[in-house]
């Protein structure tokens, strides 16, 4: 199926037909990860709670640094 890259406002777009967004179980507002293999690109649906995840864990790492340090010798 082709389609083209559309202006939309100050960026470029491309429309995905409603047929395409079905068969991959996707919606108007789910989160997307693009993949560029050259000149190949790829839409991934992005985990959306996968920054909130890294967050939580950072802050975890950073609270019980010394413990951890502790374990891991």
């Amino acid at each position: 199926m082709n389609t083209v890259i559309r202006k939309i406002g100050n960026s470029e777009g491309v429309i995905i037909p409603k047929e395409i967004l079905e068969q991959a179980g996707l919606k108007s507002g789910d989160n997307l990860q693009i993949v560029s293999d050259g000149s190949e690109l790829r839409l991934v649906k992005a985990k959306d709670d996968f920054e909130k995840e890294i967050a939580i864990a950072r802050e975890f790492m950073t609270r019980y640094h010394d413990a951890l340090s502790k374990l891991a010798k």
